[in-house]
């Protein structure tokens, strides 16, 4: 698994970068409050203003944890999604320190 950003938590949200080869951006996941059905997104992912994904909060079927799902779209990333999923980043003794953790599409 790779890491492709890192961010904080910062309120009800999320806070940080989003790090790959070529793309060095800012990124914000802030909770949806116009969510209106279970299927629409528990966050909405924001880079530099525009909005790039979403989030769904979702349950590990291991540990029973909750973890967040985003998917990102965006021309830099070309015609395909990126999946990744928020977790504890690495290293850190800090509750509030998260990793975005890239999911490969086989």
């Amino acid at each position: 698994m790779s890491a492709i950003g890192h961010v904080t938590r910062e309120g009800a949200g999320f806070k940080g970068q989003l790090r790959t080869l070529t793309i060095r951006a800012p990124i914000e996941i802030v909770p949806n409050g116009r969510k209106a059905s279970e299927n629409q997104p528990d966050y909405r992912v924001f880079s530099d203003g525009a909005e790039v994904g979403a989030g769904w909060i979702r349950r590990s079927e291991t540990s029973g944890n909750d973890y967040v799902s985003l998917s990102l779209a965006a021309p830099e990333f070309g015609p395909r999604r990126l999946y990744a999923n928020l977790g504890r980043a690495a290293g850190q003794d800090d509750d509030d320190a998260f990793a975005i953790i890239w999911n490969p599409a086989d």
